[in-house]
């Protein structure tokens, strides 16, 4: 059944968060396993942690793709300005599918403006045409052919997405405590993905979800009494091959969670589903769409108070 649906994520404060593994672990379903949540990062209650999808209290993560939910209803995509839901032609990633979506390659070109001119200590550019709604997002950065993440940090609070993009392709490149700061060597080898985070839902239960299609929360009181929270955006169960008993596993271990995994323990998770948007692009595509800025290979500040005026 159908979670019960709230436009908006819960007002907590702002706090760094990662929501993505750092390997591909091996899970049993028994839940017994202790290092699948490690790899990926540690708890939510502090500021920038992990690169876990944790956030601990509202905190900064990453996201994913939109489908169609259960029936083929059609997916309703928060209008964070009005707090009302807007229905959606289509879902992610369907054949000949017009869905409108917010997110677009433009913003990860921004953030790699951002990121460009902070390496090179050239002037921040000036602020983009695309929309400044405000929204729950997540910037990450993956390196190599393999694509191998390299950082990762967002927030659940919705931020206009100006000001927000800009903060979190720093924080997200340089802050990630699992990982060195980027470097203007590793710039050629990036790829940057930016997700807008929607549709929050209270789900029945900690089952009450799809491996593929939500991202999911989880809040729960630890060995010691303490309330931990830790997400996943929707693509990491898929891309890790997990069902979703590991799932909830994992992002237990990641919240910091210590002793064995039962099922009654399980049945105590308060859970969370949402969907995302996101898009994804090479350094070379945004080199490409900067061509004018970089002339001959001479590297100089891009002009992009021009491109943005």
């Amino acid at each position: 059944r159908m979670g019960k649906r709230r436009c908006v994520p819960p007002l907590e404060p702002k706090l760094a968060a990662g929501c993505c593994g750092v390997k591909k672990p091996k899970l049993s379903a028994s839940g017994s396993h202790g290092g699948a949540g490690a790899a990926a990062g540690a708890s939510s209650t502090g500021p920038l942690q992990n690169h876990q999808h944790a956030d601990g209290n509202g905190a900064r993560e990453n996201a994913s793709d939109l489908t169609l939910g259960p029936g083929n209803s059609p997916v309703t995509r928060m209008n964070p300005t009005a707090g009302a839901l807007s229905p959606l032609s289509r879902p992610n990633g369907t054949a000949n599918g017009t869905k409108n979506l917010v997110v677009t390659a433009e913003m990860c070109c921004y953030c790699f403006d951002v990121l460009y001119c902070h390496l090179y200590g050239f002037p921040q550019p000036r602020l983009p045409r695309f929309t400044n709604d405000p929204y729950p997002l997540f910037v990450t950065w993956k390196t190599g052919r393999d694509k191998r993440l390299r950082g990762c940090i967002g927030t659940f609070s919705a931020m206009n997405l100006h000001s927000g993009l800009r903060e979190y392709t720093l924080t997200s490149a340089l802050k990630d405590s699992r990982f060195p700061p980027l470097t203007r060597e590793e710039l050629p080898k990036l790829f940057c993905s930016v997700s807008l985070l929607t549709n929050f839902e209270d789900a029945n239960d900690y089952l009450d979800w799809e491996v593929g299609i939500h991202g999911i929360r989880i809040e729960f009181i630890n060995e010691k009494g303490v309330k931990r929270t830790a997400t996943y955006l929707p693509e990491v169960a898929k891309e890790q091959d997990w069902d979703q008993i590991q799932t909830i596993d994992s992002l237990l271990r990641k919240g910091g969670f210590k002793a064995p995994i039962t099922n009654d323990f399980r049945k105590t998770i308060k859970l969370t589903r949402y969907r995302s948007e996101k898009v994804t692009i090479s350094y070379a595509e945004y080199m490409a769409s900067r061509q004018h800025c970089f002339q001959n290979g001479t590297l100089h500040a891009p002009p992009l108070y021009n491109h943005y005026s």
